[in-house]
């Protein structure tokens, strides 16, 4: 192999500070470090698939769901992790867009993102009862926080 950028990696060890589930939609990567840096998470276990959190809540096949449930389960494993940040955003392609699924009816939107939201946080608790799970929805002004209170 030709080595084509030399960098030093770190080689100990760490311990993760959350895994992140979120979606792989560019328009939202500069936000989701910017918040991940607000709320002290440095060392991530990132999990990033189309429609984020909608694995866990809704996966087109219930192969997604176990997939991503067995990677939070081995950061647990391997990285210590104890936290989980679920996130969904706006205008997401997996639930077929602002427009076209909520035709521009944000609070459509929202209330739906929030259903979802309850319905993986709901999979995670009953799955991993000892990790806390936090969801966060993500639009083009910012980053809102869920309450936790709305788990069944």
């Amino acid at each position: 192999m030709k080595r084509v950028l030399h960098y030093k990696s770190p080689t100990e060890k760490y311990h993760c500070d959350a895994v992140v589930v979120a979606c792989f939609d560019h328009r939202f990567d500069r936000v989701l470090r910017k918040f991940l840096a607000r709320i002290k998470v440095a060392n991530p276990d990132p999990i990033i698939v189309a429609g984020g959190a909608k694995t866990l809540a809704s996966p087109e096949h219930e192969a997604d769901r176990d997939f991503l449930v067995e990677q939070v389960a081995k950061s647990i494993r391997l990285h210590g992790t104890d936290r989980v940040i679920l996130l969904l955003h706006s205008d997401c392609g997996a639930y077929g867009g602002l427009h076209k699924q909520f035709k521009d009816n944000e609070a459509a939107e929202v209330a739906h993102h929030r259903d979802e939201l309850r319905r993986a946080y709901t999979h995670l608790q009953s799955t991993f009862p000892s990790v806390s799970v936090e969801c966060y929805f993500m639009d083009f002004a910012g980053v809102w926080q869920l309450d936790s209170t709305f788990a069944v």
